[in-house]
C-alpha cells in the first residue's frame, strides 16, 4: 500500500465530505497498516466525525485496501 493508492481511494469519499463543508487530507501510512487522517473544514470538530471517519472512510478505505488495520485522525481521540 503506498501513499498514492491511499489518496486515490480518498479522492472517491472526498465529495461526500466537500458536500458537507468538510474534507479529509492523508498525513502518514504507518507501518503497521494505521492511515493517520486530518479532517478539515466542517469536518474538523463536528461531534459526528468520529463516527464519519470509522464508520464512512476506515470502512470504505478498508474494502478497497486490505492492508489498513485502522484509520485515525489528528486531533480526535475515542471518547471511552
Amino acid at each position: 500500500m503506498t501513499f498514492d493508492e491511499v489518496n486515490e481511494v480518498l479522492q472517491e469519499i472526498r465529495p461526500a465530505l466537500q458536500g458537507d463543508g468538510g474534507d479529509i487530507e492523508l498525513v502518514e501510512i504507518k507501518e503497521a497498516g494505521e492511515v493517520i487522517v486530518r479532517m478539515q473544514g466542517a469536518c474538523h470538530g463536528c461531534p459526528m466525525s468520529m463516527m464519519t471517519l470509522k464508520q464512512g472512510v476506515e470502512r470504505y478505505l478498508m474494502s478497497r485496501i486490505p492492508d489498513i488495520t485502522e484509520v485515525n485522525a489528528l486531533g480526535m481521540e475515542m471518547p471511552f
